[in-house]
């Protein structure tokens, strides 16, 4: 990948990035970014702050790597602290610390599993203990599996896609609410996915849709208090959950089947949940915000 780019330059969309075939090799699931072939474009040396989110207090679940790690790195470089949430993913998450650090904030550490209720309470406490607020809240954090029928698909392998994607979004929803004040934000990570759901990620597409569908209505419920809550539905973005769920054949084309020919890469959403997390979204609650590589979602 070209992580060298000036983004200031314009640039032709689909000739920013590599673009399949692919030849990553596979990995055990979650995944690691230190383990990739090709390491993803998170933002480490393109992104520029500019101050938007000067003196806030965020919590990114999943923010060891992939998109956690791209907000990550902007949240901090526009001025926030970040309590960074990850299962045990150590080396990725020490790197995203670095980053975080090396932009002047403080960076938290999080290991553990997000589908225990009282993890997530945890987390919330954690940070209210390191930054005694909490002004924004990103669930990212997702599990997927692809698989070729229902019957590859077991009880359990389904009810793990859905304690991790929704039921920790409503545990860290419901925990941080109480802490969060008017002008706080939550967005939640849905996909592409809840418009055009692949046939190999049944659990995860439907998640997927619950999400959207969750957030249009906890920002009707929040909005009384003040607190918005969005959420982005990416297309087809280069992280360590590609080559750790999906089979080979599928990573060597991975994005190929978009408009723009390409998958995203984690840097190319910072802005947009930044944008979030700011002040420039202050009309903005319920919403989704599609970055989808072309894909339509009408």
């Amino acid at each position: 990948m070209n992580l060298n780019q000036d983004p200031t330059q314009q640039q032709d969309p689909q000739e920013k990035f590599d673009k399949p075939p692919f030849s990553e090799s596979t990995q055990s699931e979650p995944g690691e970014e230190s383990e990739m072939d090709i390491k993803p474009d998170h933002g480490e040396e393109s992104y520029k702050g500019s101050g938007k989110l000067t003196g806030r207090k965020a919590i990114i679940t999943g923010g060891d790597s992939g998109i956690g790690k791209a907000a990550a790195i902007a949240f901090a470089r526009e001025g926030a602290d970040v309590l960074i949430s990850y299962l045990n993913e150590e080396e990725d998450a020490r790197d995203t610390a670095k980053w975080i650090e090396k932009a002047g904030r403080k960076a938290v550490l999080v290991p553990g599993d997000i589908t225990d209720e009282a993890h997530c309470k945890a987390i919330v406490q954690r940070a209210v203990d390191e930054f005694g607020q909490i002004d924004i809240l990103v669930n990212n954090a997702a599990f997927q599996m692809a698989r070729e029928s229902m019957q590859e698909i077991s009880s359990e392998e389904f009810d793990k896609t859905f304690k991790t994607n929704v039921y920790a979004m409503f545990y860290l929803c419901k925990a941080a609410e109480p802490h969060m004040k008017p002008g706080a934000t939550i967005i939640n990570t849905t996909s592409v996915n809840a418009y055009k759901p692949s046939p190999m990620l049944l659990p995860y597409a439907a998640t997927k849709g619950a999400i959207q569908n969750f957030t249009a209505n906890l920002g009707q419920i929040l909005a009384d208090k003040g607190i918005r809550v969005n959420c982005v539905a990416p297309g087809p973005i280069w992280t360590p959950l590609i080559p750790a769920t999906m089979p080979k054949e599928n990573v060597k084309t991975f994005g190929k089947d978009t408009p723009l020919k390409r998958p995203g890469q984690p840097v190319e959403l910072s802005a947009i949940y930044v944008l979030l997390a700011s002040e420039d979204s202050s009309y903005m609650t319920g919403s989704t915000v599609q970055v989808t590589g072309g894909t339509p979602t009408i």
